[in-house]
């Protein structure tokens, strides 16, 4: 799901869809008009799911989509390899994600965890 809005209202720390990935929002510069055109916002960006550096030009005035990020808890049903099976503890639904290395000794059967889902597509997010 996103929803589209201005590139004036963009703020840093908030989400923003670049090249079909949502990224959050790291730095925003904006120039005045000029004589004969409008003000110029440049975006920079770090992709939330794969973490490359994405950056976007374009007026002030241009429409631009914000990705809906919803942030999530689910419990962990079972660990193998490299793969994570969670239940979300809202609506009791089972699914599948690939465990980052970084998590592999912190997530254990039955911990409740943040996920964030955006774009049909999900990340463990653990903020420690």
């Amino acid at each position: 799901m996103k929803e589209q809005v201005e590139m004036k209202d963009l703020k840093e720390g908030r989400y923003v869809i670049i090249d079909d990935e949502a990224c959050i929002i790291k730095s925003i510069s904006k120039s005045k008009p000029g004589k004969h055109g409008a003000a110029k916002a440049r975006v920079d960006a770090i992709g939330v799911f794969d973490n490359q550096k994405r950056s976007i030009v374009g007026s002030v005035a241009t429409k631009i989509y914000v990705p809906i990020v919803e942030r999530k808890n689910a419990q962990v049903v079972t660990i193998s390899g490299n793969v994570v099976q969670l239940m979300d503890l809202d609506d009791f639904n089972t699914f599948e994600i690939p465990l980052p290395e970084e998590y592999k000794d912190k997530i254990k059967e039955g911990d409740e965890i943040t996920y964030l889902m955006a774009l049909d597509k999900v990340k463990i997010d653990m903020r420690m």
